[in-house]
């Protein structure tokens, strides 16, 4: 297994990463690792699970629901 240093880190950013490993009950090390390895190597979804991410998403909205004919008025009111 590779070995790396990382110099330079700002400060702000260190600290993020001992509070993000704290939470999470990692290293700084393995929390690094999991941090590299969540944005290089992302776990590719479904379409079944985008479609329930979604629909949970728009479960914790409140308001109105917009209809298809509503955000077209909208559309060609803002283009006037």
């Amino acid at each position: 297994m590779a070995s790396l240093t990382i110099k330079n880190i700002p400060e702000e950013l260190y600290e993020m990463l001992k509070q993000s490993a704290h939470l999470h009950h990692r290293s700084v090390n393995s929390e690094l690792i999991h941090c590299l390895e969540s944005a290089l190597m992302p776990v590719p979804l479904s379409a079944a699970q985008l479609a329930d991410a979604a629909q949970l998403l728009r479960s914790r909205v409140s308001g109105p629901v917009l209809t298809d004919a509503e955000i077209t008025l909208a559309k060609q009111q803002g283009r006037r």
